[in-house]
């Protein structure tokens, strides 16, 4: 049974995410109505997934995103970022930080439910599209010279995290490199291990920052 901190402001949206989980059959392990609240409730209750509200009077979800996962012991929770607008610099700041993806705030219920299996479960839970229009509307042109820390991968392994950028799943990175799907993940395991990556997102983000992958127009 999953683990979930929830993290809004707004007493009723806490409260109704709240009980909507627990009727999912989730284990809601606390509530935190602001970023300093929920810093301090994810290192002593340890959840799975924390369900994040990126903008909040005070500490804001970016800034506890950070502090979460940069104290968290292994394995880090999983920040699972509840935005108004997609296209928010917020959101995109948060997934470079290691958010494992993001939802808008008008998401239906049951998808909700499924977005906390997906990112617990480690995988990406951005869609190719929404992935593409965040990351072009705020990703800066990358350096000439590629950051030295890819020199750290193998071949395959850049080759890995290129498709990852581009937003395919494992399988399909499989189908493409003719290769198993536990290949894929043990590849895409040691490429995040020797960069220091806290989610399969911050790898998305990292292959745009890197110019492995550019956006339509670059």
């Amino acid at each position: 049974m999953i683990s979930v901190l929830v993290v809004d402001d707004q007493v009723l949206i806490r409260a109704g995410l709240a009980a909507l989980l627990r009727a999912a059959g989730l284990t809601v392990v606390g509530e935190a109505a602001d970023g300093e609240e929920a810093v301090r409730l994810a290192a002593t209750l340890r959840p799975e997934v924390v369900l994040m509200d990126i903008r909040m009077p005070g500490m804001d979800g970016l800034h506890a995103t950070e502090r979460i996962l940069a104290a968290a012991e292994p394995p880090a929770p999983k920040v699972l970022i509840l935005t108004t607008f997609d296209l928010d610099e917020y959101v995109y700041n948060a997934l470079r930080l290691g958010a494992g993806g993001f939802l808008l705030k008008d998401t239906p219920p049951e998808r909700l439910i499924a977005a906390i299996h997906t990112v617990a479960s480690g995988d990406i839970l951005l869609a190719p599209t929404a992935t593409r229009r965040l990351i072009e509307a705020f990703v800066d042109p990358p350096a000439a010279a590629p950051p030295p820390e890819l020199d750290r991968l193998t071949t395959r392994e850049t080759e890995v995290l290129r498709l990852v950028g581009h937003a395919l799943s494992n399988k399909e990175i499989a189908q493409r490199l003719s290769v198993s799907e536990g290949t894929v993940k043990t590849h895409l395991n040691r490429l995040m291990a020797k960069l220091g990556l806290a989610s399969r997102a911050q790898a998305v983000v990292l292959s745009y920052d890197s110019g492995l992958v550019k956006p339509a127009g670059w």
